[in-house]
């Protein structure tokens, strides 16, 4: 199975290269590899101590966010090196203040793991969420040096777990401990003879709550929704548009409207606003004069979470694709969330459907049905909402657990 593994991440790095003239994705991560070890040696401090953390992308890096400003705040006789596998996450989060180097994962090769960890000699190491590369835990594990997972979620299908997966659990033997999510993971880590874990929770909720004390007003929002319930649409694909907009058109007066756009270029925005038949307004345009628009549509990134502090309630996109987006993010100002039917896979959708603080629609007439259903119900919106936030604050405090169990 090693030998497998090594071709694998041959093959992988030499089709990035083959790719890279033609894929924006592959030409960073190519890129960002080329001559990996010289540039890190010129950053790297002989004399200092060092924390590895390591992300796969963005995603991860959010829910490890948490535990890295917590080390730097309580633990500044650490520097902090932050890899990447994605140029998802190392493009945006290259200049992260909180972080003395970031830099990409190399290629997991017996060769690169030994001098990445020869060359920044980490007192200890973590690994967030998943991300199990052999010669690099080798290499720690050959050293002594502490490797932890936070964030860690198990399933009992995992490869690890399949017949053919001894050759990844051997992986797993080599950390020293696991910070997991849940006590289904707990539990399928202590069948396979596991001991060394911890049910820390979700740093994702500590994250969420940072964001909503760290909110930004904006001014503008007050002014569009003008004291009316405002439905606000984060991170919205296609065809969650769709469904929505249709239901604006029938229903304009019932509220305000403002979509998120998952992508708010110029060609995607102008889409939507074909779809409407009633008046909207892009943010960068709007004025006090255009305060009687149905619908606002924001056209850039980074508001959303703070936007989300003016809604009467949330539906968050993606749940008709590969799966939705951060229902966290508006649960934590305590108003009901919707999304689409592919939400499975997300441990805080589930858990928010059943405890009433989310609600799931697959076409119009499901999405017409909740909305009535919170419209027509002021008692039924108000445990909705109250569950939502409570739901929030009892599962922080990850954060905590990881940093008392790591120092």
């Amino acid at each position: 199975m090693k030998i497998i593994y090594n071709i694998g991440i041959f093959l992988y790095s030499l089709f990035a290269r083959i790719l890279s003239p033609f894929s924006h994705k592959a030409y960073l991560w190519t890129k960002g590899r080329k001559g990996w070890y010289l540039k890190l040696k010129e950053q790297v401090d002989p004399a200092a101590k060092y924390i590895w953390i390591h992300c796969a992308s963005l995603g991860e890096f959010e829910q490890g966010r948490t535990v890295i400003e917590a080390i730097r705040n309580e633990k500044p006789q650490y520097k902090i090196v932050l890899t990447f596998f994605s140029p998802s996450g190392y493009e945006i989060r290259k200049n992260y203040k909180y972080a003395d180097i970031v830099c990409y994962l190399p290629p997991d090769t017996r060769h690169n793991a030994e001098r990445f960890v020869e060359l920044i000699r980490p007192e200890k190491v973590i690994f967030v969420k998943y991300e199990f590369w052999h010669h690099f835990i080798s290499a720690l594990n050959n050293k002594g040096i502490s490797l932890v997972l936070i964030s860690g979620i198990f399933r009992d299908d995992h490869f690890f777990f399949r017949w053919y997966g001894r050759f990844f659990r051997k992986i797993l033997e080599k950390f020293t401990w696991f910070y997991v999510q849940d006590r289904e993971s707990e539990d399928i880590l202590a069948r396979q003879g596991f001991t060394n874990v911890t049910v820390a929770g979700d740093s994702r909720f500590d994250r969420v709550m940072q964001i909503a004390r760290e909110a930004k007003t904006i001014p503008e929002f007050e002014l569009f929704r003008k004291g009316e319930k405002l439905l606000l649409i984060g991170s919205s694909w296609p065809k969650d548009e769709e469904i929505i907009t249709q239901y604006i058109n029938m229903h304009p007066a019932l509220m305000k409207w403002v979509f998120a756009p998952h992508e708010p270029d110029p060609v995607n925005i102008e889409r939507l606003e074909k779809l409407l038949t009633v008046q909207s307004i892009r943010f960068s345009e709007f004025r006090e004069e255009y305060s009687d628009a149905r619908v606002l549509i924001i056209d850039n990134v980074g508001m959303l979470s703070s936007a989300y502090r003016y809604a009467w309630m949330a539906v968050v996109g993606g749940g008709f694709g590969k799966g939705i987006h951060n229902v966290l993010e508006p649960a934590c100002w305590g108003i009901p969330v919707m999304f689409g039917p592919r939400h499975d896979k997300f441990r805080e959708a589930v858990e928010m459907k059943a405890n009433g603080s989310g609600a799931t629609f697959s076409n119009y007439r499901e999405f017409e049905m909740i909305i009535d259903r919170f419209m027509n119900n002021n008692t039924l919106y108000t445990e909705a909402s109250e569950t939502s936030l409570r739901y929030v604050q009892e599962n922080a405090g990850a954060t905590h657990r990881i940093m008392e169990g790591l120092f």
